[in-house]
């Protein structure tokens, strides 16, 4: 029988070689027959403490490694700090749009004459 693998989602990295991974499924509802979405959290070995909060992972059924424990993450990198790829890039200068005129009436483009 194929060992399982599932993506999901870094939500805690707290605990010594552990991570906690959130994997999310679509699940058609009875009813509906709308697609929702099904989470569940799974307790994965992570041996070199290498992944953080955030990080999209890949996990592989294993051996129980304790009593909550039956994943092992796969051997990946984990995503670069944002301080270190921010260096990387050249900088985007992004100009921005002056702010839309407001419409002005009548009477209140009469009343800012009156005042000047």
């Amino acid at each position: 029988m194929p060992k399982r693998i599932l993506q999901g989602v870094v939500v805690s990295d707290v605990q010594d070689k552990t991570i906690v991974v959130r994997v999310e499924r679509r699940v058609m509802h009875s009813v509906y027959k709308k697609y929702i979405m099904r989470s569940k959290k799974y307790a994965a070995h992570d041996e070199r403490n290498a992944f953080k909060v955030g990080d999209l992972v890949r996990i592989e059924e294993s051996r129980p490694i304790s009593k909550n424990k039956h994943f092992v993450v796969l051997a990946a990198e984990p995503k670069a700090a944002p301080q270190a790829a921010a260096a990387d890039e050249p900088k985007t200068v992004v100009e921005k749009k002056p702010a839309p005129r407001r419409r002005v009436r009548k009477a209140e483009a009469a009343e800012a004459a009156a005042k000047e």
